[in-house]
């Protein structure tokens, strides 16, 4: 047992002693290695030491040169500066000195004025004396005064005028006249071949056929009821009279009539006609007129090739096509006038959208004439505002009967297309009562001129001829006489197209053998 306990005591010491020896070695190993470590970090120290003071020394030899080099350049160019200062310098020194021999010059002739205006002045008192007692002794020799002298000069100069404006006026026409007339026949023309339309006569009143005579007593109804609630809802007049199978439909409103008209031919096709089957075809027929009206409005803007028109205004358009003026179809008669005055356009080379546009929509007045009081073209000019038109289209349709001066071309292409597409032979037809009355009115006119003898309104109002008495009318008067009674004309009638008026004068001498 103590053996055992001796042995363990004896291993235990020796691993104690061995930790300690191997301590005390590795000890010492990792101070050797420490201290030359430390060496070599030291020589690194010293390298780095001896590489900046050289990197320094480098880099302040080139500071050195750059700053060296930079005040150089500075003082070559305060060199050039001041060169330049110096040569401004001399220049406004002579432009001073050239100043002061200027102003020095200008006294010079300011003083010479001023003496040659006092000689002036004195000189123009002289004359004024002169002529002074001129016309003192001219008043004396003439027997007349001044103003009594004036007066006759006057009255001469005005003879001379007269006769000069005449001549004047008669050749600027002339000249117009050679280039104008050939320009502007091969324009019209030309628009007029590319562009004809068909008209048909249309009036007041629609006439509705029937199967039978017997239908008038159903159309009548029992005690009068059927044609009361056809008439009280369409505002038509239904005229039943004894023209065999068939009936009128007059109304002022052409939209009207036109729903009366479909609304009838209806309840004619379905045989049931009483107050409730009537207001049913009533109202189918308000809906199918306003689709036509809606269609028809597209159509024309399709067939003219104008776009991004208002619906409300479509709708305008399409209700012309149930408005007739002179019994030409309103609508047909705008699509005419948008195609000449934009085929007019591109002839002379102005703007053929804004023509077209304004051709179109020149007579949109007369599609709410019945509703609303007024002249079309003020409805028209109201209605392209409210809907944001441009002024240009605007325009082209309160200019269209001369109310307003037109201020663009295309306005005044439409006001020649809308002439042009009325005066058409058969386009429009007055009534006789009309008629006569233009006619007279024309004689009325020229006859309240000073002079004239006779007058004659013939080729249908075309013409108006003129008879003047020659002793009181001279020959440069008679042009003069011919322009008064065109501008009073233009200014208290109304008419399609244009008048021509002529003036004439002759001297007759009668002499008898006996």
């Amino acid at each position: 047992m103590n053996n055992v306990l001796i042995t363990t005591i004896a291993s235990i010491i020796t691993l104690i002693i061995g930790l300690l020896v191997g301590f005390l070695m590795r000890k010492n190993i990792s101070e050797k290695h420490i201290g030359s470590a430390e060496i070599h970090a030291a020589k690194i120290i010293e390298d780095a030491n001896k590489e900046a003071d050289s990197t320094k020394k480098a880099m302040l030899v080139e500071a050195k040169d750059e700053i060296f080099k930079l005040r150089t350049e500075q003082e070559n160019e305060n060199r050039e500066r001041r060169l330049e200062i110096q040569k401004s310098e001399k220049r406004i020194l002579q432009k001073e000195e050239n100043l002061e021999r200027k102003s020095d010059i200008l006294e010079k002739k300011n003083a010479k004025l001023d003496t040659e205006m006092k000689n002036i002045e004195i000189k123009q008192k002289e004359i004024q004396e002169i002529v002074d007692k001129q016309l003192q002794e001219l008043e004396r020799v003439a027997n007349l005064t001044q103003d009594e002298a004036k007066n006759v000069l006057l009255n001469d100069l005005r003879e001379q005028v007269t006769h000069e404006q005449a001549m004047i006026i008669k050749e600027l026409e002339a000249k117009t006249k050679d280039k104008a007339d050939s320009y502007a026949r091969e324009i019209i023309t030309t628009s007029i071949q590319r562009y004809a339309a068909d008209y048909v006569a249309e009036s007041t009143v629609s006439v509705v056929s029937l199967p039978n005579d017997e239908m008038k007593g159903r159309i009548i109804g029992r005690e009068g009821r059927n044609i009361r609630a056809f008439e009280t809802l369409t505002g038509v007049d239904l005229i039943i009279d004894d023209t065999p199978e068939a009936v009128v439909l007059s109304a002022f409103n052409p939209v009207r009539r036109e729903i009366a008209r479909i609304a009838l031919e209806k309840l004619i096709l379905d045989g049931r006609i009483h107050p409730t089957r009537i207001e049913e075809m009533v109202e189918k027929a308000t809906k199918e007129v306003d689709a036509t009206i809606k269609i028809n409005g597209e159509n024309a803007c399709d067939e003219t090739n104008v776009h991004g028109i208002h619906p409300e205004i479509v709708k305008l358009l399409g209700k012309l096509h149930y408005r007739t003026s002179y019994g030409q179809n309103v609508l047909k008669h705008s699509i005419e006038v948008s195609n000449i005055a934009g085929m007019m356009a591109a002839e002379i080379g102005a703007d053929v959208k804004l023509a077209k546009r304004g051709g179109l929509l020149h007579d949109i007045g007369k599609a709410i004439d019945h509703e609303i009081e007024g002249p079309h073209v003020e409805l028209g000019v109201q209605a392209a505002k409210r809907f944001k038109e441009k002024p240009e289209v605007i325009n082209c349709i309160e200019s269209h009967h001369g109310d307003v001066e037109p201020t663009t071309i295309e306005a005044v292409l439409v006001q020649a297309a809308d002439a042009i597409s009325a005066a058409r032979p058969g386009a429009r037809r007055e009534a006789i009562e009309n008629y006569i009355q233009r006619l007279e009115s024309l004689e009325e006119i020229s006859s309240s001129f000073k002079g004239v003898d006779k007058s004659y309104a013939i080729q249908a109002g075309r013409e108006l001829r003129i008879m003047v008495k020659p002793e009181e009318i001279s020959e440069d008067e008679m042009i003069i006489l011919a322009r008064d009674i065109s501008a009073r004309i233009e200014d208290e009638l109304e008419y399609p197209g244009q008048i021509k008026v002529n003036v004439i004068r002759e001297s007759r001498v009668t002499d008898y053998a006996k």
